[in-house]
């Protein structure tokens, strides 16, 4: 067997942004039961007070929670150095932190874009550069950057979400091929709608788009995108919604895709006020 491609990561520290709620606690989870010691990082300060014991009990892994707000311009810097201070080197990489708005970019919605923009370019790039230089020293490791099937699809209301993840699977396909002869896996996962507190859907709604396949659970994606990161793929889609509805937005003229925007941003304005 190759240097560095051996699929048993027990023992491997795993370093989980936004690790405390959604995909990020999965992914934690899910590692952890693979053998794996887990740093999780988020802002939710009372939940990171418990998960991390939780975890150990669990799987009897080390487990770390570290609050730390990734949108800070020297966030990625400070997660490094913390994890430099513990001695800590991290073998797995999950950039998953992340945050949603629905909206027309406006003044309203300009700090928000902003920090958008931080949390999804700015700190994943940095924490690629920081974490993927050892891994390449040490001819081992993963990165999973969790971009979104929205970096297909460019619309209105989710102008720089959109963006930012299209930023992102650009990115992790360079570094893809950056790094593999260095015996280092990036994997970017496009997943759809998601059954997370994240798009603010109400219960029933997730309960009906999990129960007809258009949303995925954590759970289930989770467990294919860490698949293909044992596997070294350099993306994951999961569900056949990632294949067709960018085909079909697609088709649509111009002028269809204006006149259907005008209608949502009436809607919204008026639930709004």
């Amino acid at each position: 067997m190759k240097h560095g491609r051996s699929k048993d990561i027990r023992g491997y520290n795993a370093l989980v942004t936004g690790g405390t709620s959604g995909m990020g606690w999965e992914y934690c989870r899910q590692l952890a039961a693979m053998g794996c010691n887990v740093l999780m990082v988020s802002v939710q300060k009372d939940l990171l007070a418990t998960l991390p014991d939780k975890i150990t009990e669990e799987y009897g892994v080390k487990s770390w929670g570290l609050y730390m707000d990734l949108s800070k311009e020297s966030a990625a810097d400070e997660l490094w150095d913390w994890c430099r201070q513990q001695q800590l080197d991290i073998d797995i990489l999950v950039n998953n932190a992340g945050m949603f708005f629905f909206h027309e970019l406006d003044a309203d919605t300009h700090d928000k874009a902003l920090t958008m923009l931080r949390l999804h370019v700015d700190t994943p790039t940095r924490l690629v550069m920081l974490f993927g230089e050892p891994m390449k020293e040490r001819h081992r490791g993963y990165i999973v950057n969790m971009s979104s099937m929205t970096a297909q699809l460019p619309t209105p209301g989710t102008t720089v979400y959109s963006a930012t993840k299209a930023y992102l699977k650009s990115f992790s396909k360079s570094m893809y091929f950056e790094l593999a002869p260095y015996g280092v896996g990036v994997t970017t996962v496009l997943p759809a709608a998601v059954a997370t507190p994240l798009y603010r859907m109400s219960p029933r709604m997730m309960k009906l788009g999990v129960a007809v396949g258009l949303i995925r659970t954590p759970q289930r994606l989770v467990k294919r995108a860490l698949r293909g990161m044992l596997h070294r793929r350099h993306v994951v889609k999961p569900g056949a919604t990632n294949y067709i509805l960018p085909v079909l937005i697609k088709l649509l003229p111009n002028w269809l895709e204006q006149k259907i925007w005008n209608k949502i941003k009436v809607r919204s304005t008026d639930e709004s006020n």
